[in-house]
């Protein structure tokens, strides 16, 4: 693959940017649609040609020097990509997701005033996403970072006549930078121990001169650490991924599955010598997981919106790829990040298309029997949840449960923590698809007049997104089913240098086959139960969430209102914050008008002092001039 076709890939999604972004309104939305579409479509043929051209060489990874950027001293940063397993896997992901998106977007936005700017975002969001994995140093992927910052902002609040919406923009953007702090100052301690910020030299260096459990190694991954736990959503920092959904569906899908939020676990994976070498930052880095994942679905549980219900989950799954991280199962991880962008997608086009047919109603409760309405998306959205549940032989079966088996070896505790969130995510799951889809209509007669099947723009999309769900797992099927898990050894040469530095922690599975199976039934028949306690309970007894108007539980009260987290922030964070800014707004700016006050006054006195020297007497001038004369005279004789 040639270095000018590598560059293309994430130049052609700025291009499209650059094209819809300056030229629209002037540009017809058919036009709009089909560059932006293209762009991201022409990106992923790119990708795929890359790949195959990457296995075909003998998948040996390679670095594509662009440019030398910054050089301080002995510190060289240049401008390079580096193409090798992890980085092509997330190109695939990125553009062959983002493309379907795009297309999705066609349909759903037709009807936008700002579809040409809402392409524009989308195609400058997958450039920056694009740039953070392709990447060879630590600085390009920071670059990209706050990138796709920007552009969630963006997107999060596109529609910026709400102020809610606006709200939300901000919250993501500002609890980001809190994450991204943390990111800079491992950077900075990056340069500072290596001398470089080259994933190559950093890696060979860290393998070579560092032991296992080294005070700095720790401090440089517990700094990226709190990077990715902004960017993926983890405790304390998840609070802004379920307010992301005031932006268009679309959006949703492409921060939930291809792009922002898997940032966090691409630097993870990228970074895996680093944390090879730190175990104690692994173990909380698998803590955190764990806690995320059951905390998020418990939430989740009793939501009723039907994006909320699949922000939290996204959340919960995320939990998931950081427990298997923890247990440095970063194959497993990886699988889990592959799978989940194709069945989240799926579910958030899907909720897209209910909201579409529904005329905007997000409320679960107000639905109902539309699974004849809406066949296409009842089918797929149905496929989804299976795979989502953990329920074979779906995507979501293989990936999850290799996680889980990892995790097990790893920590029992947590191990119980993830079957209990799998319970979770069954029913909440299986719940919404109920709610939605089974039952009797509960919205209003204008409402089921004008329900009806999504366009082909749409409905395509979420063909595709199905059997990618149905299928994709089958790249990972484990050893104790008779497969090869062709990922697995696809990422295998990722982790020579960690095998080096830690060889310890890389040694093959100690479960044996009956204990893969055992394993395997238990996570299986906890989900299995689940959903079907949520078909018993939501089809069989035909129970509808309470209004919000009505007395709940302590117990409920609590969940429903999300551990009332936002409201401890609130109080803890914000409104000191605020009551600080006010004060200070108010003395600073007393002080500044007295300051300023003075300094004007003793302008305007001294500028009338020194006016009525200038009495235009030509007489008084040649005496001023003679006198400074003599005291210069008198000065240099002194001296």
């Amino acid at each position: 693959m040639s270095a000018s076709l590598l560059i293309l890939i994430p130049l052609l999604p700025l291009a499209g940017f650059l094209i819809n972004g300056l030229g629209f309104p002037n540009i017809p939305k058919g036009a709009v649609g089909i560059i932006g579409t293209l762009a991201v479509v022409a990106s992923f043929v790119l990708s795929v040609m890359t790949f195959n051209a990457f296995v075909a060489g003998g998948s040996q990874p390679f670095i594509v020097p662009l440019f030398d950027w910054i050089t301080v001293g002995d510190l060289n940063i240049p401008f390079s990509f580096q193409v090798d397993q992890l980085s092509l896997l997330m190109l695939m992901i990125i553009t062959g997701v983002g493309s379907l998106i795009h297309i999705y977007s066609i349909g759903y936005m037709h009807h936008d005033s700002g579809f040409g700017k809402f392409f524009a975002y989308l195609n400058l969001f997958l450039f920056f996403m694009l740039l953070l994995v392709l990447g060879s140093n630590y600085v390009i992927m920071f670059i990209g970072w706050e990138g796709v910052g920007l552009c969630s902002y963006l997107l999060i609040g596109f529609w910026n006549k709400n102020t809610n919406y606006n709200n939300a923009a901000r919250k993501a953007f500002i609890m980001n930078r809190v994450g991204d702090l943390g990111f800079l100052l491992g950077i900075f301690t990056i340069i500072a121990t290596f001398g470089s910020v080259e994933y190559t030299e950093v890696f060979s260096k860290a393998a070579a001169g560092f032991q296992v459990g080294d005070p700095v190694i720790i401090t440089i991954t517990l700094f990226l650490f709190v990077g990715a736990m902004g960017k993926s959503a983890q405790i304390p920092l998840y609070t802004w991924l379920p307010d992301a959904m005031a932006g268009p569906t679309p959006v949703s899908a492409l921060i939930h599955a291809a792009t922002m939020v898997t940032a966090g676990i691409y630097m993870v994976i990228r970074s895996n010598v680093l944390y090879s070498l730190a175990p104690s930052t692994l173990e909380i880095v698998g803590i955190i997981g764990g806690a995320t994942a059951l905390f998020a679905a418990s939430i989740g549980i009793l939501q009723n919106d039907i994006k909320k219900v699949l922000a939290y989950s996204t959340v919960s799954q995320l939990g998931y790829m950081f427990m298997g991280l923890g247990a440095m199962a970063y194959s497993a991880s990886m699988f889990h990040v592959i799978t989940h962008a194709f069945f989240k997608a799926l579910l958030f086009l899907g909720a897209g298309s209910v909201i579409h047919a529904m005329s905007d109603e997000q409320d679960i409760r107000s639905m109902g029997g539309l699974r004849k309405k809406l066949p296409i998306t009842f089918i797929t959205f149905f496929i989804a949840t299976w795979a989502i549940a953990g329920l074979p032989p779906f995507a979501g079966f293989f990936s999850k449960d290799e996680i889980l088996a990892h995790v097990f070896e790893h920590n029992k505790l947590l191990w119980v923590i993830g079957v209990l969130g799998s319970v979770m995510t069954s029913f909440y799951m299986f719940r919404l698809l109920f709610l939605t889809f089974f039952g009797t209509f509960r919205g209003t007669h204008e409402q089921e007049h004008h329900l009806h099947e999504s366009p082909a723009s749409m409905t395509i999309p979420l063909i595709v997104l199905a059997v990618l769900s149905a299928l994709g797992g089958f790249i990972g099927v484990p050893e104790a089913l008779h497969g090869t898990h062709q990922l697995g050894q696809f990422m295998s040469p990722l982790y020579d240098l960690a095998k080096t530095a830690n060889p310890a922690a890389f040694g093959h599975t100690s479960l044996s086959h009956s204990e893969e199976y055992l394993l395997m039934g238990i996570s299986v028949a906890a989900a299995a139960i689940s959903a079907i306690v949520a078909f018993v309970m939501y089809v069989q007894k035909g129970a509808v969430p309470a209004p919000d108007s009505e007395e709940k539980s302590s117990l409920q009260r609590v969940v429903y209102n999300k551990y009332y987290v936002d409201e401890l922030y609130d109080a803890v964070f914000v409104k000191p914050i605020k009551t600080l800014s006010n004060i200070l707004y108010s003395f600073g700016e007393i002080a500044i008008d007295l300051i300023i006050g003075a300094v004007v006054r003793l302008v305007n006195i001294l500028a009338g002092l020194l006016r009525k020297t200038q009495t235009g007497s030509t007489g008084e001038y040649v005496f001023a001039m003679v006198i400074g004369i003599v005291v210069i005279l008198f000065w240099k004789l002194l001296l």
